[in-house]
Parts: C-alpha cells; structure tokens; sequence
C-alpha cells in the first residue's frame, strides 16, 4: 500500500504506518527477504520480488474485501479498516474465496 502510494518505501515508513517497533519491522523485513520476497536497495528502499508482489495482492485484495463488507455491515471505516488487516491474514485462500464469491452472489440477487 505504501508503494502505490508513495512509489517507495522503507523500513521506517512501515514502522510508522503500522505502528509496530523498529525492531519487529527490521525482523520481519529479514523474514521476508531471505525467503524472496522483497530486497532492499542501497538507499534502503524495499522492492518486492515478483513473488512478494503476487501474495501482496492477494493480500490487498482481502484488505479492499473485508474493508467494504465491514462498512458494509454498519461498521466504521476506521474500525472496519483495523479488523480487515487482521482478518486478511488470518483467513485461507479457500475460505476467503467462498466468502467473497457467496457475498457477490447475494449482491447480484
């Protein structure tokens, strides 16, 4: 998200948009570039491989659901914005898949 929208992003930008210590970005920034799925440049600018962007937008698009479904219920954007991010994560593609599919059916009825 910080890359669409910024063009770029370092660790300390993702400190400050998630709110998380330093030290756990740094660790989970580790994490995710030894198992390919982003590199950090010289500059410390974090670039996503093809495999980083492939499960970040499956990610995003579970955000952008459960986001709209939330509002969707009544719940503020805010709050509804929080819980999908720990919803996101949490799910299987399987079950998010049956989720989303069965709530479009009942959009189009």
């Amino acid at each position: 998200m910080l890359q669409q929208k910024y063009g770029m992003a370092r660790s300390v930008d993702l400190t400050r948009h998630m709110g998380y210590s330093k030290p756990s970005i740094c660790h989970a920034v580790g994490v995710l570039r030894d198992g390919g799925f982003l590199t950090v440049d010289q500059d410390g600018f974090l670039h996503l491989t093809g495999a980083g962007l492939e499960v970040a937008e499956k990610i995003y698009e579970r955000h952008q659901f459960f986001t709209q479904w939330l509002i969707g219920a009544g719940i503020d954007p805010e709050t509804a914005g929080q819980d999908a991010c720990r919803m996101e994560h949490g799910i299987s593609q399987k079950s998010f898949e049956r989720i989303r599919d069965a709530y479009s059916a009942n959009q189009k009825q």
